[in-house]
């Protein structure tokens, strides 16, 4: 009897938690029902009144659509970390006097509509790229494209935050001035990819746990700085530090309402992973619905640049670079000296022993997760800020990297996760030297299986014996 009289309230409970969820559901809908009409009012009200343009700058008629009468020159502009590269003034000039000019979209897209097939001359005008941005090729201005009726024809303009990185009169790209440059930008990037890899490391040392969804923690936190600082105007400084405790606040959610309930249910490591690759999914979902998939900025502005020791990076890059060796070094010190750290340390070794001893081994783990996720938010705000953008799968991008820095200096040890990032960090970048765009980051796997195969235990790690 006193299981039933137990049973029947939490029977209630239930139903009442799947009435608030259907609930909530039913108001998401109606809500998504009630705005779709308006913003498609809103988006056609302004075509529907305006009169076709006359102006050069094609972007203000909307994007060009091919037909049997006319067709398009189009084309992207990115800049030297391979986002969009907005208000650029793109020249078209053809045949009959032709002459249109377009202006770079928020997505880095610009096109022109032309109504006579022929040759035509595409030319970036270089005053109007954003500051500390250069054509990656500086003869690389001027295009010769050859333009037909009902067709498009494209162009890619790449940008690099080296003023002459490379001149037609270069027998190759690879440089000293360049490898110091790049050099630079690798120890930035490991310095923020160390930010978001030791909570990575720390997770899996006291939880076994590897989390496919830490990436997305570095996107919450890029897209809440946009919200802070872009939306609302917060001050940068006190958006910084509302945004990493908002995210360390999901840390501790998640833990109290996710993973220590199926720690006490003893669920196993695989069935964890595949339960942080769901959430991982979702947000993804959840940031592409309520942010879009274009890429937003932080900072309106386009970035200063600053000059030091032969190298040009922005004024963001630097205060950046700044906070995350603080906050890094403040870990370190955290972890080593005090009883909280040396527990944290400790539960990481050997959970069982640790809590023989006394430790309460969930209280340090629920400070882990709290931990992880507010350093994961301030590398996404600092990466939200040196790459001037910030996406719905900025963390989904760097995630391998993550992996690949906790693999390379040892699973579980946060002083590893700090060397192998800033390994990662410098080779990805300087792999940019001789590989073009993106595929730099491959480089990162290619690490990865390396220490796989050959000390898998990592730089930092111990090896095991299995069997």
């Amino acid at each position: 009897m006193r299981r039933l009289r137990r049973g029947a309230p939490d029977r209630r409970k239930r139903l009442v938690l799947a009435a608030v969820l259907f609930l909530a559901f039913l108001a998401t809908f109606a809500v998504d029902w009630a705005v779709s009409p308006a913003a498609d009012a809103a988006t056609s009200s302004p075509s529907a009144s305006s009169s076709p343009s006359t102006g050069s700058a094609s972007t203000a008629e909307g994007p060009c659509a091919v037909s049997p009468t006319n067709g398009c020159i189009r084309g992207t502009i990115l800049d030297s970390e391979r986002k969009p590269a907005s208000g650029v003034d793109v020249d078209v000039a053809g045949p009959g006097g032709f002459a249109q000019t377009a202006t770079t979209d928020d997505a880095g897209r610009w096109s022109v509509t032309v109504t006579t097939a022929g040759q035509y001359t595409v030319s970036v005008d270089q005053d109007s790229l954003p500051k500390g941005q250069y054509l990656t090729d500086a003869a690389d201005a001027d295009r010769k494209v050859n333009a037909t009726l009902n067709a498009n024809v494209g162009q890619i303009f790449q940008l690099s935050d080296q003023q002459g990185a490379t001149t037609s009169d270069d027998t190759s790209s690879v440089s000293a001035a360049r490898a110091w440059q790049q050099l630079a930008s690798g120890i930035r990037l490991g310095l923020l990819i160390a930010l978001a890899s030791v909570g990575l490391s720390l997770i899996y040392g006291t939880t076994g746990l590897s989390s496919f969804s830490h990436g997305e923690q570095v996107t919450l936190g890029g897209l809440l700085a946009y919200v802070f600082a872009n939306q609302l105007g917060w001050n940068i400084w006190i958006t910084g530090i509302v945004v990493t405790l908002l995210c360390a606040a999901t840390g501790y959610l998640q833990d109290a309402a996710i993973w220590r309930p199926l720690r006490r249910r003893r669920i196993s490591l695989t069935q964890l992973m595949i339960v942080t690759i769901g959430l991982s999914i979702a947000a993804q979902y959840a940031f592409q619905y309520f942010f879009g998939a274009s890429t937003v900025r932080i900072q309106q502005g386009n970035p200063e640049t600053v000059t030091f020791a032969g190298l040009t990076l922005t004024v963001q890059s630097y205060v950046a670079m700044g906070i995350a060796l603080v906050v890094l070094v403040g870990t370190g010190l955290f972890l080593a000296k005090t009883r909280f750290g040396r527990a944290t340390r400790a539960v990481s070794d050997n959970p069982a022993l640790a809590a023989a001893s006394g430790i309460d081994v969930d209280r340090v783990i629920r400070f882990v997760w709290t931990l992880a996720a507010g350093l994961a938010g301030l590398s996404g705000v600092m990466l939200g800020l040196v790459l001037n953008g910030v996406n719905w799968q900025t963390g989904l991008q760097l995630l391998l990297l993550m992996f690949a820095s906790v693999t390379l200096g040892g699973l579980g040890t946060a002083y590893g996760a700090l060397v192998g990032s800033m390994i990662i960090g410098i080779v990805v970048e300087l792999t940019n030297l001789v590989l073009p765009g993106d595929f730099k980051y491959a480089t990162a796997l290619v690490i990865l299986i390396l220490i796989l195969l050959f000390r898998p235990q990592g730089i930092f790690g111990r090896a095991e014996r299995i069997g």
